[in-house]
């Protein structure tokens, strides 16, 4: 039986990060009271999260036998430019993340499971009939839909707090600039 973190609902959920552009580590921290848990990730993690989030909430709003109110924005109460809590100590690194719409609890369901080598599945495995192994433990959040837009606007200031981008080529600019592979190998610098 894994050990299930449950924040339902949360007092804070958010995205965050430790270090600077380029070599940042990120988190998803949810507190509760004196209760605080942190999940590494990557950053496309973040990413696919928010946006996921985002379009499900979307998707809510826009059904015909939606009853529950969405807004379409974070509320102004549930914008979090605060850091990420201490001690920030990694309960585990995440791996599948699932997410669902509970319509008797008007929730966004967020479950995130730890990253294992046996969820990696090779070419030559995808005929096969593989049994996914029980995880030791789950991060379990359910949002309101005004916290989950908190979480996606969270998100997405943290994800563009990072380096830019090159204009020409799209790839991360380091303040000492990039090799641009559209610029025939000129070191291009951060556009600022």
């Amino acid at each position: 039986m894994p050990l299930v973190h449950a924040f339902d609902p949360p007092e804070r959920f958010v995205a965050g990060t430790v270090g600077t552009p380029g070599a940042r580590t990120f988190f998803l921290q949810a507190r509760e009271g004196a209760r605080l848990i942190s999940v590494g990730l990557e950053k496309q993690q973040v990413e696919a999260l928010a946006e996921r989030v985002d379009e499900l909430l979307d998707e809510v709003m826009r059904a015909e036998e939606n009853t529950a109110t969405i807004p379409a924005l974070a509320p102004f109460d549930q914008v979090d430019k605060a850091p990420l809590e201490q001690p920030i100590e990694e309960e585990f690194r995440a791996g599948t993340m699932t997410l669902s719409w509970d319509v008797s609890t008007e929730r966004i369901v967020i479950e995130v499971f730890p990253f294992t080598e046996a969820a990696i599945v090779s070419p030559e495995q995808l005929d096969e009939e593989l049994e996914e192994p029980e995880p030791d433990e789950i991060l379990l959040v359910r949002l309101t839909a005004g916290a989950a837009r908190g979480f996606v606007d969270r998100a997405r200031r943290v994800l563009g707090a990072g380096r830019p981008d090159c204009p020409f080529c799209g790839n991360p600019v380091d303040p000492e600039g990039h090799l641009c592979v559209r610029a025939n190998g000129f070191r291009r610098r951060d556009p600022q």
